[in-house]
């Protein structure tokens, strides 16, 4: 019962994620239903730098590593595998333990799930996470929603492990439970919103103007040193300099 925080689910985020925390000093216990995976995760954390990682073959083996109060982000795929994560790992928890959900659900099923660990005491937290594989890895954006008390277990772990900017993490105390989720609903909607825009744009460069690929990514390496600078145009302008080698 040594490990300051468990990640339960480990795909590309989980694996990058809890690689992160570990990289931070926190010793960070794994499990995933398939064992290959937490193998594959406790050999990175060895090739990384020795990175103090535990990991784990079973829910009840995972949960007996934590330190009390526990605290376990799942990244699982939402919907059915989340429940039943929840399911196997809850049996073994104790009252103040804190279920951290990081994936993209939707915001009533994160309110329908702390109703029900309500009733066991154990506190949920529905948290977004933005910043794909890299992010998670070396610093995401993370927006954690549900009780207060609850965030200030985790607030110094997730401080740490989010990305850095010149005004602090970027991170921070999003709402009661659901919030978290809700405001990472927006924010996607925001992003494909932009990817929409991107779209159109390079549709009326290419088949109205007859830009070249070489014109179009210049134009937007120019915008991207203007107020409309972001990832999404930066990769954009990226993409369209890169010449196929096998045309």
């Amino acid at each position: 019962m040594s490990c300051d925080i468990g990640l339960y689910g480990l795909a590309v985020m989980g694996q990058n994620f809890a690689l992160n925390m570990a990289s931070h000093g926190f010793k960070v216990c794994v499990g995933n239903r398939s064992p290959a995976k937490v193998d594959l995760t406790v050999q990175r954390a060895k090739d990384e730098g020795d990175l103090p990682i535990v990991g784990t073959k079973s829910p009840e083996e995972f949960v007996a590593q934590l330190s009390k109060p526990r605290k376990i982000i799942i990244l699982v795929m939402a919907g059915k595998p989340v429940d039943q994560t929840i399911a196997a790992l809850s049996q073994y928890l104790e009252e103040g333990d804190v279920i951290i959900d990081g994936g993209n659900e939707w915001y009533q099923n994160t309110l329908r799930r702390a109703k029900e660990l309500e009733a066991k005491n154990i506190h949920f937290v529905g948290m977004g996470i933005s910043g794909g594989e890299e992010g998670a890895r070396n610093g995401p954006s993370l927006m954690p929603g549900g009780p207060k008390e609850a965030y200030d277990m985790i607030e110094p772990i997730i401080t740490k492990c989010a990305a850095q900017v010149n005004d602090g993490a970027c991170t921070g105390y999003v709402g009661p439970v659901g919030a978290g989720n809700y405001v990472k609903m927006v924010h996607n909607g925001i992003e494909y919103g932009d990817m929409q825009l991107i779209g159109e744009v390079y549709d009326i460069m290419k088949h109205v103007l007859k830009l070249s690929n070489e014109e179009m990514a210049n134009i937007f390496s120019e915008w991207n040193s203007t107020e409309l600078q972001s990832y999404l145009i930066e990769i954009t302008s990226t993409i369209l300099g890169k010449k196929d080698e096998f045309v």
